[in-house]
């Protein structure tokens, strides 16, 4: 039997696949990088031993893993044809191109073929994509598709499992257990990505941490129904300890492939670290930036929205003043939220009238365009594409473009129900729409958003018959975002899902930023922003400042705080800037204009974060590539268990250089703060004051005293 090894290296980690004979090629390893010699050091190694009571040989885990290998876990395929062939054998073929395998897979008694491709870029980043396709005659049963997912191999060290859950307003919450025989299995059926979506389902050894610690991660890039599992079962699988992986979460019946159609899976992107958390977001950050073009590039614009400074209003007298002062402050992008169009006074109509109000706008959006234009800023406006009220021309006039079951509409959330992409004269509507204003204002940025989940998610077709539908809505509205940035290449899209409930690979891939939450409450923020880095660079995630109160939480907080929080990523703010004091004016200029300053090293830089161990002192920051330059945040977000908070080493900095270290007063000071236990934050106030990199890193500085909701911005040069 003629075998081959196949070696997939890329910035430090590698891949390696066996090929035997015309099976499916196995995975032999994930994780740091080896070797030729070392590569075929494993394969000699062999599987492992034979248990009592288990196959009489052993077995390795396929690149497509189903009991009929050897694998009784969840399986990577599940399909069948009239409920026939349910666990196919397959003849393939494995090709290497660089740092890329392609495997062929045919199953003749299931008429269908498999293609898979693993991917591993420069940065340690693993894409494996996968599809399948219907090979049979017509007049055959049509094949069934349940899941068709990516299990990669856990080692034995790796014990100890995290992700995410979270909330509308409290988006992105850890959750930490141990690694346990049977399924964690993570499914979001919410029709888009969610507000408890893991983001990244992470193994590791016990107790890592972001600067520490051996991990595997994966996530699913795709915005509609998907699932996340890491499985360890008592004989393990194959050769390795356990296995993790994920896919789209499919409803039965919603993919049935016909003759010569075939089903593209989203991708699963997988990647590995030796440095902790901080080590996976900087292969993920560095990977997303490898692929971005010249607009998402340019340096990001500061933002001023709309939404809580005037929320439903739409006076243009007051919006006129308002980009005033924002402009004034040195904003350079002015968003109209929602309001402006159809009978929408409220949240209750006018959702998909997508034409200007008259009653509003006797004069149209011209005069204030003209306006926010004349002052040098960008004009960016809101939509909700993909819903509808019920109460709106759009659904009176067209009653069957609203996705719902013959038995009639589906349970309103938020007052609006969803828009049928997948209809072509719907979705033809709304690019019209869109498309006109866009070209009619010179609109340079649209708020997209996508206020509730998909209850109910079917569509009638031809024959009557209720249909699951998140598949193909999702994919509608992938080429809706792709044919408006089309026809406006210079577009730049946010998405926006009532906050962050769409914040994932696949809507990354066709937008240029996500609103992290509809909480701008900032010591709410500290921990959103924190974890939402896991995944996404600071230079995609919305962060701004709010009122003095927030909107959603009701707790008052300093602008000094606001102010420092909100730097964390594409920064801007809302907030009516009209009732702002002259101090407060000129405090947000300052900011301003440090946010300018240092948003090349803010958004180019690699994101770090400390391991302190209270939880009531978060720091983090940026770090640039070479180790130059540093911006690092000292958040308290509650009071600390000591009287003092002791040292704090700094993460990320050259271990043999010396850095200038100032702190920076635009970014907010604590009102609270006692510095007679910390003479060098007075030296770095004014002048700055000059460190070894092994003190800062290893040793750490004496931390002032801070009230809660209280923190300060340091800025390190290297000397």
């Amino acid at each position: 039997m003629t075998t081959s090894t196949t070696v997939l290296r890329g910035g430090g980690a590698a891949v390696v696949l066996h090929h035997g004979g015309t099976a499916l090629p196995a995975v032999l390893h994930w994780g740091r990088e080896l070797t030729d010699a070392e590569a075929a050091d494993l394969v000699a190694v062999g599987p492992g031993p034979v248990p009592h009571n288990a196959l009489d040989a052993p077995w390795d885990l396929s690149v497509l893993p189903t009991s009929a290998d050897g694998w009784l876990g969840t399986p990577g395929l599940a399909a069948h044809r009239g409920g026939g062939h349910a666990a196919p054998r397959w003849t393939a073929t494995l090709e290497q191109a660089g740092a890329t395998a392609r495997v062929r897979a045919v199953a003749e008694e299931l008429d269908a073929v498999a293609e898979l491709t693993y991917a591993l870029d420069e940065h340690g980043v693993l894409t494996v994509s996968s599809s399948l396709t219907s090979t049979a005659d017509e007049g055959t049963a049509p094949l069934d598709l349940a899941a068709l997912r990516t299990l990669l191999p856990l080692p034995t060290c790796a014990d100890e499992v995290l992700d995410l859950s979270g909330r509308w307003l409290r988006e992105r919450t850890p959750q930490r257990r141990p690694l346990a025989d049977g399924t964690l299995v993570r499914t979001g059926r919410r029709g888009r990505t969610g507000h408890d979506a893991t983001l990244l389902l992470t193994a590791g050894t016990a107790g890592f941490g972001f600067r520490h610690g051996e991990v595997w991660s994966v996530h699913v890039a795709w915005s509609g129904n998907h699932e996340h599992l890491v499985e360890r079962l008592p004989e393990g699988a194959g050769a390795h300890a356990a296995v993790i992986g994920g896919g789209e979460a499919l409803a039965p019946g919603e993919v049935r492939l016909g003759p010569g159609e075939s089903y593209a899976a989203p991708d699963l992107v997988a990647v590995w670290s030796a440095e902790g958390l901080d080590g996976t977001t900087r292969r993920l950050v560095r990977h997303q930036r490898a692929g971005y073009d010249a607009r998402t590039a340019r340096p990001r614009p500061l933002v001023l929205n709309t939404w809580e400074a005037v929320y439903f209003s739409s006076d243009l007298g007051q919006l006129t003043r308002l980009a005033d002062t924002a402009a004034a402050v040195g904003v350079e992008r002015f968003v109209l939220d929602d309001g402006w169009f159809g009978g929408r006074r409220d949240d209750t109509r006018g959702l998909g009238d997508w034409r200007v109000s008259d009653e509003v706008w006797p004069g149209g959006l011209g005069p204030l365009v003209e306006h926010v234009r004349g002052l040098g800023m960008e004009f960016g406006l809101w939509f909700e594409p993909e819903m509808v009220n019920l109460d709106s021309d759009l659904a009176r006039d067209h009653p069957g473009w609203v996705l719902g079951p013959v038995a009639g509409p589906t349970p309103p959330s938020r007052h609006q129900h969803v828009l049928d992409l997948t209809n072509p004269e719907a979705f033809a509507h709304v690019l019209e729409a869109m498309s006109a204003l866009v070209a009619e204002h010179g609109i340079a940025f649209v708020k997209w958003d996508h206020n509730r989940d998909l209850h109910e998610a079917v569509r009638s077709d031809t024959a009557g018959t209720d249909r699951p539908a998140v598949h193909s809505q999702t994919l509608a509205a992938y080429r809706l975002m792709d044919e408006l940035r089309h026809r406006h290449p210079d577009l730049e899209i946010e998405s926006c899902s009532s906050g962050g409930a769409r914040v994932d690979l696949g809507v990354l891939a066709r937008t240029d930023r996500v609103w992290t939450s509809d909480c701008n409450d900032a010591l709410e923020r500290v921990a959103i922003q924190r974890w939402t880095g896991l995944l996404v660079g600071p230079e995609r995630m919305g962060t701004h400042i709010g009122p003095p109160r927030a909107h959603s939480t009701h707790r008052d907080l300093d602008l000094s705080f606001r102010m420092l929080v909100a730097l964390g990523g594409h920064a801007g703010l809302e907030w009516d800037l009209t009732t702002c004091s002259p101090e407060d004016l000129d405090a947000l200029r300052a900011w301003a204009a440090l946010y300018k300053e240092l948003r090349p090293l803010l958004h180019h830089g690699d994101v770090v974060r400390s391991d302190h161990p209270d939880p009531a002192l978060v720091v983090g920051g940026v770090v640039a590539p070479d180790r130059s330059e540093a911006v690092l945040t000292v958040a308290q977000v509650a009071s600390t268990r000591g009287v003092t908070p002791g040292r704090l080493p700094l993460p990320g900095l050259d271990p043999d250089a010396r850095y200038l270290v100032r702190v920076r007063p635009e970014a907010g000071l604590p009102e609270v703060v006692q510095t007679s236990a910390a003479p060098w934050f007075d030296r770095a106030l004014d002048e700055g004051v000059e460190f070894a990199a092994r003190v800062l890193g290893e040793v750490g500085l004496p931390l002032p005293v801070l009230a809660p909701a209280q923190g300060f911005l340091l800025h390190l040069t290297r000397c």
